[in-house]
């Protein structure tokens, strides 16, 4: 008979402990009845008693509290984002601006100069005249 008792009592407390810690971790929107911090004590002070009551009738559904969704699944969002031509006309206007960013563009084929390097109109020719109009030594 004691081995029942004590396993009983353990129970017990488990049960009383995860009570509180449900009652606890739940959002407020989700306690029906009375505030968060009323359950918190019933559950502590009537400790099997408050579980039962807690879990009847204190601890909303989950269906009861709005749930967040993905914005491609929320038809207030779906609603606001315009419609298929707003979005069309967007599309070509984004277009648009790529074809002129193209455009201005230099051809993307021909390699950057490398640093330090002369260009070729700079360079020195074979007669010995560079393009500063110096004479260079001949020899």
């Amino acid at each position: 008979m004691t081995r029942v008792l004590l396993i009983g009592a353990l129970v017990a407390t488990a049960f009383w402990v995860y009570t509180i810690v449900d009652c606890a971790l739940q959002p407020p929107q989700r306690h029906r009845g009375v505030s968060k911090g009323v359950w918190i004590v019933i559950t502590v002070l009537v400790p099997v008693l408050g579980g039962v009551l807690w879990f009847a009738v204190g601890r909303g559904r989950a269906s009861s509290s709005r749930k967040h969704r993905a914005p491609d699944d929320d038809p207030e969002f779906l609603g606001s984002i315009g419609t298929i031509s707003d979005q069309d006309e967007r599309i070509r206007r984004l277009e648009e601006e790529l074809a002129m960013l193209d455009s201005e563009a230099d051809d993307p084929r021909t390699p950057p100069a490398a640093p330090g390097s002369i260009p070729p109109a700079e360079k020195p020719t074979d007669d010995g005249d560079d393009s500063r109009g110096q004479r260079g030594a001949v020899g």
